[in-house]
């Protein structure tokens, strides 16, 4: 999953949409310097991971990818799923997307001077110009993500957009793939929750 989708599923609070952005920017050990409810959403960022790299709709889907571009299909999946997850916003949710990308980027915003790491206190401003949550709603959107992912691989880069191709060849099939599984990864979360405890100081 991308940034979209662990947004999405942690919308029940500004700490927690932050947690779940965090997830991908701060390491494990560090995880304790932050508010339990943030702690608790990059925890579940963490285990959201986990999940979605072992369903077996997941791994059918790497499957479909060639194979020189299949060791980064995951990295492609998790942009384009949020492609789709923006294509078709469940009907349930219960804020509209756009309403939830303007209040994740407000509580980004509050929190910016303290709590965000260098890495992600960098990218910030990119970040919010270039609407990268919203900018996922068009297929374009996925190709800057991608372009914008290469760019920070230390090799291959170029294979990583080669894998557009694969994206594009196998858009109904994927798109199709995701629509089945977000809502069991939903139920996932909604039983994790119920269980899982913060780290504490």
């Amino acid at each position: 999953m991308n940034y979209l989708a662990h947004i999405y599923l942690a919308q029940h609070s500004d700490h927690a949409m932050l947690g779940a952005l965090l997830g991908d920017f701060v390491k494990l050990k560090d995880t304790v310097l932050y508010h339990p409810e943030i702690q608790a959403d990059i925890q579940m960022h963490r285990l959201v991971d986990s999940y979605t790299d072992s369903h077996p709709i997941v791994l059918q889907a790497k499957a479909l990818f060639q194979d020189q571009h299949r060791r980064y299909a995951g990295i492609l999946l998790d942009i384009f799923y949020d492609h789709v997850l923006s294509q078709y916003w469940p009907e349930d949710s219960p804020t509209p997307r756009q309403e939830l990308i303007r209040s994740f980027y407000t509580a980004l915003q509050a929190q910016s001077k303290i709590i965000l790491p260098d890495n992600l206190q960098a990218a910030l401003p990119r970040m919010l110009s270039q609407d990268w949550l919203g900018s996922y709603h068009e297929f374009d959107g996925v190709r800057i993500a991608v372009e914008r992912t290469s760019q920070r691989l230390s090799k291959n880069g170029d294979l990583l957009r080669a894998g557009l191709d694969d994206l594009q060849s196998n858009y109904d099939a994927l798109s199709k793939g995701f629509q089945e599984f977000f809502p069991e990864l939903r139920q996932y979360v909604t039983a994790q929750r119920g269980q899982m405890q913060p780290l504490q100081n």
